[in-house]
């Protein structure tokens, strides 16, 4: 693929995020559908299948298959054969969207030969969009879920990481932590002393390190491909790592189990 083709369809990616956004928010912001979050016609089922029509309106024009949460998951023996393909959540963060903290994100990736060499995440709420390519580095910049995104307003993006005054910061939840989480973080508190605990929902945790907020994210829980996809190109290209945590190799998509092992960002 060339960087003309990779420019092109990191525009392609971009505006498809947006899309999604602008969906999702058209659900988030009625009040008449902030009543019911569970059942198959949920807000959230809404919001949803809304954001996944809208990302593949822009995606199937470009003839790369796509893995969505919300789409047909077709067997490995036919994904087997796909050396690219989009890997895209439309709505990622199911809890921070009930709790309408704002904290849930579209992810779209797009993966070559089981590595993820772009990704976006987009943040509807606050417009925030975090934007990794492998040949280029990661960014960050906010822009409205309405808006039509040019080569122009990525240009002007933040090069991520930003360098940041603080203490040594893990990617964690505030209010429960398990054991192997825990056990992991005492080899670091050992190092730095106080380890500052920083919570977000959804792929941001992710984006978190990338942008130079937290020095290291272990995710010890069950997590899928397309939770990660879109993550992790931002961490890469940002310049970090994102490995399983035995092997200490770095994650890999389109796998016939579509369950993620268990990993850690730093």
């Amino acid at each position: 693929m060339t960087n003309q083709d990779l420019d092109k369809l990191v525009l392609i990616a971009a505006q498809a995020a947006l899309k999604g956004g602008v969906e999702i928010l058209e659900v988030y912001n009625n009040e008449e559908t902030q009543v019911e979050v569970k059942g198959d016609d949920s807000p959230l089922t809404q919001a949803d299948t809304r954001a996944h029509m809208a990302i593949m309106k822009l995606l199937e024009p470009t003839g790369v298959p796509v893995l969505s949460e919300e789409g047909k998951h077709l067997p490995f023996e036919q994904r087997s054969s796909w050396d690219q393909l989009w890997i895209v959540d439309p709505l990622d963060g199911t809890k921070e969207f009930i709790k309408r903290n704002g904290e849930f994100t579209v992810n779209i990736a797009l993966v070559e030969n089981g590595a993820p060499v772009m990704g976006v995440v987009y943040v509807p709420v606050t417009g925030e969009l975090y934007v990794g390519v492998g040949a280029y580095g990661a960014l960050k910049l906010t822009i409205e879920a309405n808006s039509i995104i040019t080569g122009q307003d990525l240009g002007n993006g933040a090069q991520l990481p930003i360098k940041v005054d603080r203490p040594f910061t893990a990617v964690g939840s505030r209010s429960h932590m398990n054991e192997e989480t825990e056990e992991f973080l005492k080899g670091y508190r050992e190092e730095h002393g106080e380890v500052a605990i920083l919570s977000k929902g959804s792929s941001l945790k992710m984006c978190m390190v990338a942008e130079g907020l937290a020095d290291v994210y272990p995710r010890f829980a069950p997590t899928m491909e397309w939770d990660t996809a879109a993550g992790q190109a931002v961490v890469e290209a940002a310049g970090f790592k994102m490995v399983e945590k035995e092997s200490r190799t770095p994650l890999r998509y389109n796998k016939e189990d579509l369950l993620n092992p268990h990993f850690i960002v730093l």
